[in-house]
């Protein structure tokens, strides 16, 4: 059997281990024939080559004199003709056809060629010119073989389909699947533009450490590591939010990161134990011009990336240039019926969670509760663009007090299709009061956990208590928004290499 005769144009997804077995043998003889006439094309190192497809098609006129080109990409279709044949390049931007013809490449090269398999890399000379069909296509003068490929590619007409081999072999699903191409690419774009938005408002982007020397007392649970030299334990760190507010302290008064951030948690659409994070601090500002910074960045972003204020979403339109802004108790009042502003008492939460089936948190205080009430009845409501704003002191260790009702903060939420988006607080920066939280989170961690490892950072404490300017500040997920602005579903799609439990 002949693989050209059988799986040169297109090779099925799923073969037998025999055709398989079949396959590789064919390929690697191949690879030894090429090799014993002195032409190893893995001892090609360079390739000069000019062109990139979508730019030739783009720049093709009808009335101009021919253009020599000069391009590089991986075979991805071959239809021999006898003694000429039509080939398709798939290469950084796209793909174009080539006609491959034995008058013009010699009856040596053109025997070889005939031997090429899909998947190859290869390099074409010619001259652009228009098909009767009309196609714009690349009249090879010369042409040659720069790499082979080994294993066959899925077949053409309905390439790698299988979601979970998609993630473990994204190589392969970016080269049968563009579409993944371009959610990288736009992934790309919108990072850059985002950059772009914080350095034109005066941000300087900082890198902080990913180990750090003991796991702080949030909820977050962290992967734990050993620094051998230093003979030390350490964590990969769960957020990024310290160390910046440190540089804060230090004089440098608009910073932010853009942070690969390490949870050792749960995995589902929208987390996965790696995820990438932008965490921003402005000193002489409050949650609430974090709130505006916040409008006008992902309107700017939006606009510069996809060209529209009005996203589509897995079925919903999105309009990004409305923002509704709610308190957490207005929220809750709206979408349960319960006005928590009227409640006086922990004994009275209690009694209004039981009556409507809300959970109790572990510990029942009146804004735990109001927090587990917006879980219930809010969140899965706010799917067009909505700031929730005044949260409760007990759920936001980090943030500056309500100066007119000290039983919440200064803090808001930000959520798009029932999803939370974006974090951001006035800071607080009273070491004290910054002390005695820290304290009592890591107390009541070792009291769920004796095992726990968590410990008050007391240096940030010190850090505190050389000043901390008022200071707003601001995280957001960069996974979730290269989601909506991609029409992604699950976080997966927006991950190169998502983390996957090995086959074996």
């Amino acid at each position: 059997m002949s693989e050209n005769q059988n799986i040169n144009n297109e090779v099925a997804e799923e073969v037998t281990e025999q055709e398989l077995s079949e396959i590789l043998r064919i390929r690697r003889e191949k690879l030894a024939d090429m090799c014993a006439a002195g032409n190893n094309p893995f001892e090609k190192v360079k390739y000069d080559f000019n062109a990139y497809s979508e730019d030739i098609k783009a720049e093709f006129s009808d009335e101009a004199e021919p253009r020599t080109v000069r391009i590089a990409g991986r075979m991805m279709s071959c239809r021999i003709m006898g003694k000429a044949s039509f080939i398709s390049i798939a290469d950084g931007k796209g793909k174009i056809q080539c006609y491959v013809r034995i008058n013009d490449v010699g009856e040596d090269v053109y025997a070889d060629f005939k031997k090429w398999d899909i998947g190859d890399i290869i390099g074409v000379e010619g001259f652009v010119f228009r098909t009767r069909m009309g196609e714009i296509t690349v009249h090879a003068q010369k042409i040659e073989m720069l790499a082979k490929s080994l294993l066959p590619l899925p077949e053409k007409f309905h390439g790698l389909t299988n979601t979970d081999m998609r993630y473990r072999q994204r190589y392969v699903d970016l080269i049968m699947n563009p579409e993944v191409k371009d959610t990288f690419v736009k992934r790309s774009k919108i990072l850059t533009e985002i950059r772009h938005y914080l350095d034109g408002k005066g941000f300087l982007e900082v890198d902080t450490p990913i180990l750090t020397p003991f796991e702080i007392g949030a909820s977050a649970r962290p992967f734990l590591t050993h620094h051998n030299t230093l003979d030390m334990d350490m964590v990969l760190r769960i957020e990024t939010e310290l160390y910046l507010k440190r540089l804060i302290v230090g004089g440098m008064d608009r910073v932010y990161e853009v942070g690969r951030i390490f949870r050792n948690e749960g995995m589902d659409t929208k987390h996965n134990p790696e995820f990438t994070t932008i965490e921003l601090y402005q000193a002489y500002t409050d949650f609430r011009g974090m709130m505006d910074l916040v409008e006008e960045m992902m309107k700017t972003v939006a606009q510069k990336v996809c060209g529209t204020l009005t996203i589509p979403y897995q079925g919903q339109m999105i309009d990004l240039s409305h923002w509704e802004r709610m308190t957490m108790v207005e929220a809750v009042k709206k979408y349960s019926g319960v006005d928590f502003g009227e409640i006086k008492s922990d004994e009275e939460a209690i009694a209004i969670s039981k009556e409507k089936h809300v959970a109790l948190p572990e510990v029942p205080t009146k804004g735990a509760i109001l927090a587990e009430f917006f879980d219930a009845f809010v969140e899965e409501n706010l799917i067009q663009p909505t700031f929730i704003y005044d949260y409760p002191v007990e759920i936001s260790p980090l943030a500056k007090r309500k100066p007119s009702d000290p039983a919440f903060t200064e803090r808001f939420e930000y959520f798009i299709n029932a999803t939370e988006f974006g974090n951001a607080f006035s800071e607080l920066n009273d070491p004290i009061d910054q002390k005695e939280r820290f304290e009592r989170q890591v107390a009541e961690r070792r009291a769920k956990d004796p095992d726990t490892k968590a410990q008050v950072d007391y240096d940030y404490i010190t850090a505190l208590e050389y000043g901390l300017a008022p200071t707003g500040g601001l995280g957001f997920g960069v996974d979730r928004l290269v989601m909506l602005l991609t029409d992604s579903a699950s976080i997966r799609d927006v991950l190169l290499f998502p983390t996957m439990k090995p086959l074996d």
